[in-house]
């Protein structure tokens, strides 16, 4: 295997990584003040003219 094929293969699995960190961070988020936003989206709805 040439050297550029590894470093092009280490380079998509550090994209994934990122991709994964991301995706991980946002479910958390979520996890965390999803009730919260929820209950602000809920109070701004029903007070919108």
């Amino acid at each position: 295997m040439s050297r550029s094929r590894r470093e092009e293969g280490q380079g998509l699995v550090e994209y994934a990584l990122i991709v994964l960190f991301i995706a991980l961070a946002v479910l958390i988020a979520l996890t965390v003040f999803g009730q919260t936003v929820s209950s602000l989206y809920s109070q701004v709805v029903s007070n919108w003219p």
